[in-house]
């Protein structure tokens, strides 16, 4: 008895999986954007320039041998920067007391004054 529950429901879940609705019925075709994005970029480029406060991204820039603090889990702990990968948004950081280099977001560091 449990066998043949078990099969109806997988029945029921390949025929759900499998039927095409409306809203997605053609996955590869071309829709126009519900907002064009020329429209957003002089938003975007007037922001900066109507802003005098810089973004802390771009305040602190970070480069090897920087002492910073990374938070991990919550924790913030003391590290030196080994590489900085700015167009992926990462850095390699030696945490003391690790023998291996962690690789973290920029975001999690923060350069210690």
């Amino acid at each position: 008895m449990t066998i043949k529950i078990l099969a109806v429901a997988f029945l029921a879940l390949a025929l759900t999986a499998c039927e095409s609705s409306s809203e997605n019925a053609n996955s590869n075709e071309n829709k126009p954007a519900a907002t064009s994005p020329a429209a957003a970029t002089p938003a975007t480029a007037a922001s900066p320039a109507s802003s005098p406060v810089a973004s802390p991204a771009a305040s602190t820039t970070l480069k090897a041998g920087d002492k910073v603090k990374v938070t991990l889990n919550g924790s913030a702990s003391n590290a030196t920067v080994v590489s900085v990968d700015e167009k992926a948004g990462k850095a390699t950081v030696k945490i003391q007391g690790q023998k291996e280099d962690k690789t973290v977001a920029i975001s999690a560091v923060s350069k210690q004054q």
